[in-house]
């Protein structure tokens, strides 16, 4: 059975750090690459960042590439370290796993399995 659970969700202030974490299992890492993906209210779901095999394959979209940085704990954990946090960072925080043949990791339609979220609020 396939789970991705995100965890470490929260309050902060503006310009704090916050780092989430995503349990997966049921699933190789050899076959899908992990992501993370958010949604704002009345926003459509947008990828942040990919990690691939190897420690060194990590992806972003210009948004979050200098703020936020996945890692792999071990095989069963993906981590999304997001720094100098802002109010607009405001939103829901998904993991997923995105096949390989998918050339495209930040379009959620990519994704083929989900977790459950975790919210992320940023006060001013």
């Amino acid at each position: 059975q396939v789970q991705l659970v995100e965890s470490g969700g929260g309050s902060v202030e503006s310009g704090g750090s916050l780092r989430l974490a995503c349990a997966i299992s049921g699933f190789s890492t050899t076959d899908y690459r992990v992501a993370w993906f958010r949604q704002a209210p009345g926003k459509e779901r947008e990828g942040v960042a990919a990690i691939a095999r190897g420690v060194a394959n990590t992806f972003y979209t210009d948004s979050y590439r200098g703020r936020f940085i996945i890692s792999r704990g071990n095989k069963t954990m993906v981590f999304l370290q997001m720094n100098r946090l802002k109010v607009e960072d405001t939103a829901m925080y998904y993991c997923a796993a995105v096949p390989y043949g998918s050339v495209s990791w930040y379009q959620p339609q990519n994704a083929r399995y989900w977790g459950q979220g975790t919210q992320v609020t940023v006060s001013s």
